[in-house]
């Protein structure tokens, strides 16, 4: 039998670089899954349907809304964001680690009905550099800027509910950092406790 993964939410102030980092710790680190949420905003430019997000309606998402289909769900922007409860546990049971890149609301559903989950924050240097991404991406109107920047002064204060925060400085480090948190929980006694039963019969034998 499998040896059940870890659910992680990865929460940050939009522009604090979560995204970049996800991809790159996914990429250097073994049996990690980003769950695909559903979402009811446009596509953004180079995004791909199933890859970034899943793009439905609002009447769709109401209806999976309704059905329970969600882990977790938030308004942010006038938009609707969610999460498949079906796939998250689906890959959990098989013993894959599942990353949810989540605001501070979903992080505290998540927390609510998975009490085991762990929480990561990611806070950006500055202020200044945070607004540089931000305006950096080239991609959204001032008006959405500007509520966003509104918008992060709030969100930031929510790190005080996560497990670990990293400072997205030097990229690299930070993924370093969010490496060392994932090696951290597959190594938690209980986890360690089932993988080694038959090693840790032995030596109490």
């Amino acid at each position: 039998m499998a040896i059940r993964g870890t659910l992680f939410t990865v929460s940050a102030p939009s522009g604090a670089g979560k995204t970049s980092l996800v991809q790159a710790l996914v990429q250097r680190t073994p049996n990690v899954r980003v769950s695909v949420s559903h979402t009811t905003r446009a596509k953004r430019p180079g995004e791909v349907d199933g890859v970034n997000y899943h793009f439905v309606s609002q009447e769709s998402f109401m209806a999976m809304l309704g059905s329970s289909a969600f882990l977790e769900h938030a308004q942010v922007f006038a938009n609707y964001y969610g999460t498949s409860a079906h796939w998250v546990e689906e890959v959990l049971a098989g013993g894959g680690d599942v990353i949810l890149e989540i605001d501070w609301q979903g992080a505290a559903q998540v927390r609510r009905l998975i009490p085991d989950a762990v929480s990561v924050f990611i806070l950006p240097p500055s202020n200044a550099c945070l607004l540089e991404r931000l305006t950096g991406r080239g991609q959204d109107a001032q008006t959405v800027i500007d509520a966003r920047m509104a918008e992060a002064k709030s969100e930031i204060s929510h790190y005080v509910e996560s497990h670990y925060m990293i400072v997205n400085d030097n990229f690299d480090v930070a993924v370093e950092d969010f490496q060392a948190i994932i090696r951290a929980s597959r190594l938690v006694q209980a986890r360690q406790q089932m993988k080694y039963a038959v090693l840790l019969q032995s030596l109490l034998a």
